[in-house]
């Protein structure tokens, strides 16, 4: 077995970047585990049940059991044949999300409800539950696609290295993330960052409109290839949908909006920063219109 003391920095680099881009995030123990120790043990332990009948096959089983197992069995459910729950099914589960989101008559309450929702299967696999964070009465809102590792980890939408590209970006056309709102499309992270599923999406739905209607921006900036195609209801690629304005309705309001690239893809590719900068300018022209 190699260990990590015999790795240059440059390979234990790209060993922790391999695992990163799994999806490997924690350390489960605090201590190493023997797994071949493990599995001759449950091998052992398998010899041994196997053996067992052999040894007592000359005994007669009871056909009646005894008074006081009749007792238990009269009293406590038979275990044995019990099934795990089914999960809801994927159409109840939209229904379910509609209803929670239309109840909420605030954000405070939508927050709540949102936490206590457990119709989407991304919130258990998710460490938080992400929610709108900044100035809700600014009029300003922008919409990221998903929650990523470091959201995940902090609780709040935007954290870590894309975070800090987007404060950066917000600066440079006057605008700061405590002074706007931020909120991502869908509320938890999907295992290894995938792109969420149709049938997530339709759940997570319900909440993102609602967020939308009760913040009442006057203009939307979109993140992302996912966000643009939720709210556009175009296949294309970011640098398809980039760059021009739609509206996009919600709480019987239409509000305009305006997609450009993620920051993650702006770390990932840096020469695409010009085409994100002419989008920032005219989303600053929007909104000094309004």
């Amino acid at each position: 077995m190699i260990s990590v003391n015999d790795l240059s920095p440059g390979e234990l680099a790209a060993l922790l970047h391999f695992h990163a881009e799994a999806g490997v995030e924690w350390l489960l123990e605090d201590e190493a585990i023997d797994r071949f120790a493990e599995f001759e043990a449950m091998k052992a332990a398998r010899r041994t049940a196997a053996a067992a009948p052999q040894a007592g096959e000359n005994r007669q089983p009871s056909s009646r059991p005894s008074p006081q197992a009749q007792q238990r069995g009269a009293s406590q459910p038979d275990r044995s044949v019990q099934r795990p729950q089914p999960a809801i099914p994927d159409g109840e589960a939209v229904q379910q999300a509609r209803f929670v989101a239309e109840g909420a008559r605030s954000l405070t309450e939508l927050k709540t409800a949102i936490e206590a929702f457990n119709g989407c299967n991304l919130k258990h696999s998710a460490r938080s539950t992400i929610f709108a964070s900044g100035d809700a009465g600014s009029g300003i809102m922008i919409i990221g696609s998903s929650p990523g590792a470091e959201d995940d980890r902090e609780g709040q939408p935007f954290a870590g290295r894309p975070g800090q590209l987007l404060d950066k970006m917000l600066a440079a056309i006057g605008l700061d993330r405590n002074g706007i709102l931020l909120t991502q499309v869908i509320p938890w992270r999907p295992p290894g960052n995938r792109v969420a599923s149709s049938a997530e999406m339709d759940i997570c739905r319900p909440f993102i409109d609602r967020q939308i209607a009760l913040a009442e921006p006057k203009a939307i900036l979109l993140l992302g290839n996912f966000a643009a195609r939720v709210f556009f209801g175009d296949s294309d690629t970011i640098h398809g949908l980039r760059g021009r304005w739609h509206d996009v309705a919600a709480g019987g309001q239409t509000i305009p909006a305006i997609a450009t690239l993620h920051p993650q893809d702006l770390l990932t590719a840096p020469i695409n920063k010009r085409l994100a900068w002419n989008d920032l300018l005219a989303f600053r022209e929007k909104i000094a219109a309004l």
